[in-house]
């Protein structure tokens, strides 16, 4: 017998459905609400709502669970690689070796860009943002592939998934070259897909640059952990942009300009700035915890606690254990490591934070190795989104999919002024 929810308004009851995902997960459907009774459910940031229904990604914050497609994150992190879970998010299964190859080969190859576009960095001011010059260039692309964009048409979109995943490393790099006035590089079709984005990062005309294979590791993990992570603010608006038919370069730019913001992909930047502001202070780890324990101070400790998880965030212990790796293996001596490090010893012990639940999140440790692998701070962010480009192309690839496709258009509770008549300039 199908559950269902019941509804009482105005002296009239309706019964509601309930849906179950495949892992427990129930939902009121609410879909004919509106035609049933009038009315609308009000949730501001749209907390206790299920905007679609999605095979992708599965977390459960109690449980400190994540699951690719169903594969614990877990299993990949030791298994897998960024390319092979890239097609795993996006196709729904593991990729036999030719379509591994295949699917390794396109994106290998077109990683170059259009030379045209390096004219767009020279439009952009001396040290700009990577952020803002990565959603700006990959929304141009559209642009460049006038005849590839159909939302429907199955080829075009697999062409401009191999598209967009071979080049946003490019575009990257390149953001990252223009904010510190070096020549554009072109990619090494004979590297791996984080050994390239190195390469373009750090190679100059002058002398070779020597990929070390820890970093490069170390970087195809993190990549990885953020491949996906249900419905957060950049993959819902990729959604969203994507739900009036919008192509895939224009809705993944929107996703890059939605991360960019301090609440959501801002979060390892924010802590290295606050490791920062700890050590000018004079590197007190205690009175900077004292702060965030006074409920009357605004201070509050940036990569600790999650608005998901409700345990230890699976992805965190990963790269926690990848980031003492690091710091070992190539010995790294900073100052804002020993404060991080000192952070993360006290908020693993101290009853406050244990109660609370704040524990070192993702966004703590990534910023740590981030600074490890000698990558600037303004181009956390831009990590963040190359890790997270396979699930925006995913979820846009499942909207578009979905037989139930509807264009997103959420209503509101209007609180404006009452009807009134407009009056004449001479009469104000």
């Amino acid at each position: 017998m199908t559950e269902k929810a019941t509804l009482t308004y105005n002296g009239q009851s309706i019964e509601l459905p309930i849906i179950e995902g495949t892992l427990g997960q129930k939902g009121i459907d609410i879909s004919k609400l509106r035609a049933s009774t009038g009315l609308i459910t009000y949730d501001p940031g749209f907390v206790n709502t299920g905007s679609c229904a999605s095979s992708i990604t599965y977390l459960d914050g109690g449980k400190g669970q994540l699951l690719y497609r169903g594969i614990p994150i877990e299993q990949i992190a030791e298994k897998s690689n960024f390319i092979e879970t890239s097609y795993l998010i996006i196709y729904g299964h593991l990729p036999t070796k030719d379509e591994l190859d295949d699917f390794t080969y396109h994106i290998t190859h077109h990683s170059m860009v259009h030379e045209s576009i390096k004219n767009l960095y020279d439009g952009f001011p001396n040290n700009p943002h990577p952020m803002a010059v990565c959603s700006a260039v990959v929304g141009s692309l559209a642009t460049f592939y006038e005849n590839d964009l159909g939302v429907r048409d199955t080829r075009q979109i697999e062409i401009t998934i191999h598209r967009l995943l071979a080049k946003l490393p490019t575009i990257a790099a390149y953001s990252y070259k223009k904010s510190i006035g070096l020549p554009l590089p072109y990619p090494n079709n004979s590297l791996s897909y984080t050994e390239n984005f190195l390469n373009m990062m750090f190679s100059t005309p002058c002398e070779e640059y020597e990929i070390d294979p820890i970093a490069a590791k170390a970087l195809d993990l993190l990549l990885i952990l953020h491949a996906d992570h249900e419905q957060n603010c950049s993959t819902s608006t990729v959604r969203l942009v994507g739900s009036s038919m919008c192509n895939l370069f224009a809705s993944v730019s929107a996703g890059i300009y939605a991360l960019w913001g301090p609440l959501h992909g801002g979060a390892n930047q924010a802590v290295v700035e606050m490791l920062q502001m700890i050590h000018e202070d004079g590197g007190s780890v205690e009175k900077f915890v004292e702060k965030a324990r006074n409920p009357e101070d605004p201070f509050r400790l940036m990569g600790f606690g999650h608005r998901v998880y409700k345990n230890f965030d699976p992805r965190s212990r990963l790269v926690k254990s990848l980031a003492h790796e690091i710091l070992e293996k190539l010995n790294i001596q900073s100052p804002l490591f020993d404060i991080a490090l000192k952070l993360e010893e006290i908020a693993l012990k101290d009853q406050y934070f244990i109660d609370k639940k704040l524990y070192p999140n993702v966004d703590f440790y990534s910023g740590l190795i981030y600074m490890a692998l000698k990558i600037p701070v303004n181009m956390f962010t831009v990590m963040f989104a190359i890790g997270r480009l396979p699930g925006w192309i995913a979820q846009w690839k499942e909207l578009q999919e979905d037989k139930g496709f509807k264009i997103g258009r959420p209503h509101q509770i209007y609180t404006g002024e009452t009807q009134k008549d407009y009056v004449p300039i001479e009469q104000r």
